[in-house]
């Protein structure tokens, strides 16, 4: 399933505005998740690496954040994560130091604004002021590979939840339903967005400017509204892209 994400991803929101996360927690002691107390599970214990402790969420609801994201990839495929899971770098997974195994977040690389959604089964990155190491694939489709880092935002979408002591996949958000745009252009001044607006719109019924910053510029994207199924609007897409527009590509709202 996740790979049917590779072209758009998300339930993007746009959100440029930086919100703290979630103040981490004290879990020295037992946590209750419900009913009687349990021992926390080993991904949800305090941590420490190069002398520095960190104290995982038990929760990633509401969690958004702005940072550096890297990628990791040949020399980890196939060892251990942390989740326990085997590490598979074509899988679109990700490595956070505090957010639960089993997060799924929409990451959006605010360089480009190409999206991903990724699912947290790792610790890390431990380097510098980064936030995130995401697989060699998820890498590659917010095109980091080369430059190795990019500024990022992450947004949680949903999470597994804990049961007799197990992670259970209960709230994984549908993929498969949202608003789905095909963007075919993106102008610096909005004059010409507005003129090119105005030729789709002769063929096309919904076509929309979605602004975007970048530093201190603000880019005007052009985006016809496709549909508001994933499938439907995979073909659409495919279909345009392949008959007119060559650098298009697929996002989601």
């Amino acid at each position: 399933m996740r790979k049917r994400w590779f072209w758009f991803l998300g339930f993007c929101f746009f959100l440029i505005g930086c919100a703290k996360p979630p103040k981490p927690l004290d879990f020295s002691q037992e946590y209750t998740f419900s009913g009687p107390s349990l021992n926390i599970p080993g991904w949800l214990k305090p941590y420490t690496i190069n002398g520095k402790t960190y104290y995982p969420l038990p929760s990633a609801k509401g969690y958004e954040e702005i940072c550096i994201a890297s990628w990791y990839g040949p020399g980890f495929h196939g060892a251990f994560a942390a989740s326990g899971e085997v590490y598979n770098m074509y899988e679109y997974t990700a490595a956070h130091k505090l957010l639960p195994m089993g997060t799924y977040l929409l990451v959006t690389n605010l360089e480009n604004g190409k999206q991903v959604v990724v699912r947290v089964n790792d610790r890390g990155p431990f380097v510098g002021d980064r936030c995130l190491d995401l697989s060699y694939v998820a890498a590659k489709e917010l095109d980091i590979i080369g430059k190795g880092t990019a500024k990022v935002k992450i947004v949680a979408l949903g999470e597994g939840e804990i049961k007799d002591s197990q992670m259970v996949y209960t709230h994984i958000p549908n993929f498969y339903k949202g608003e789905f745009y095909l963007q075919v252009g993106s102008f610096r001044h909005k004059e010409n967005a507005l003129q090119y607006k105005r030729q789709l719109e002769k063929e096309f019924s919904k076509v929309e400017i979605e602004p975007f910053i970048k530093g201190d510029c603000i880019f005007y994207r052009v985006q016809i509204f496709l549909s508001d199924d994933l499938n439907q609007a995979l073909s659409l897409y495919q279909n345009l892209k392949k008959q007119r527009f060559k650098g298009a590509f697929l996002v989601a709202r």
